[in-house]
């Protein structure tokens, strides 16, 4: 989902951020583009906001009072498969490194442009999230690669049998590394492929995600079985 349509209701965004101006000024920005939302200021209230209005959408910021935003992502990974959008006035790449390694799907850095903001919202929302919001469409196929069957209808991978706790970005990279599998993709043919081809940013979070994607597949760097590194070129899928 994009923008909200009649046929849909508005999507929910969740904004996170202390500073409550800027929160202020973030949720009327979403509001004027169709969006339905919700400001907490901390990191606690954050945990139980997600839990409880189950959001499209988390914009997060990474600097929160009583709970940093990193916890509050691992903490939301656990139970949601939202997308999250950091924010961060940190100027450390390793800090919006970890964030990215807990689950986030995307950053900006402050000061940033609120219209930026709604852009990158708007383009996480034109991704299918998990089976309980996207329809199976029986035409679309379920690869299978040794022990990992990645099932593109149902949006769920399974090892051995056993479904994998992936972010809708992990899943959205391996479903269109195995829609190919023959084909090595560069940072930026993934990039287009999943956050969209509006995309601006560093090109290395692709790296980041597949990082954790492998980590989930058992796969260990030097030994990829699954996810394959491709020296000058990228990524493409491995025969399990």
């Amino acid at each position: 989902m994009s923008a909200p349509t009649e046929h849909q209701p508005p999507a929910l965004v969740l904004v996170v951020e202390d500073e409550k101006s800027l929160a202020g000024i973030v949720s009327a920005y979403l509001s004027r583009a169709g969006y339905t939302t919700d400001v907490v200021h901390n990191g606690p209230d954050a945990v139980v906001a997600v839990r409880e209005r189950d959001p499209d959408v988390v914009i997060l910021d990474l600097g929160l009072p009583g709970l940093d935003g990193v916890e509050v992502m691992r903490q939301i990974r656990t139970f949601s498969d939202c997308y999250v959008i950091i924010t961060t006035a940190r100027t450390d790449e390793v800090d919006r490194l970890v964030g990215l390694s807990v689950g986030a799907d995307d950053y900006v850095t402050k000061p940033f442009s609120v219209r930026e903001l709604v852009a990158r919202v708007q383009a996480v929302l034109r991704r299918p999230r998990s089976r309980r919001t996207s329809a199976p469409e029986p035409s679309q196929p379920a690869w299978t690669f040794g022990g990992l069957e990645v099932d593109s209808a149902g949006r769920e991978a399974r090892l051995a049998g056993q479904t994998l706790a992936l972010t809708p970005t992990e899943r959205d990279l391996l479903i269109t590394l195995a829609g190919r599998p023959s084909q090595a993709f560069t940072r930026r043919q993934l990039i287009d492929a999943v956050w969209g081809e509006n995309w601006v940013g560093d090109e290395h979070l692709v790296d980041v995600h597949i990082a954790n994607l492998r980590r989930k597949l058992g796969d260990a760097p030097d030994a990829a079985r699954y996810v394959l590194t491709v020296r000058g070129v990228g990524y493409r899928m491995g025969k399990g």
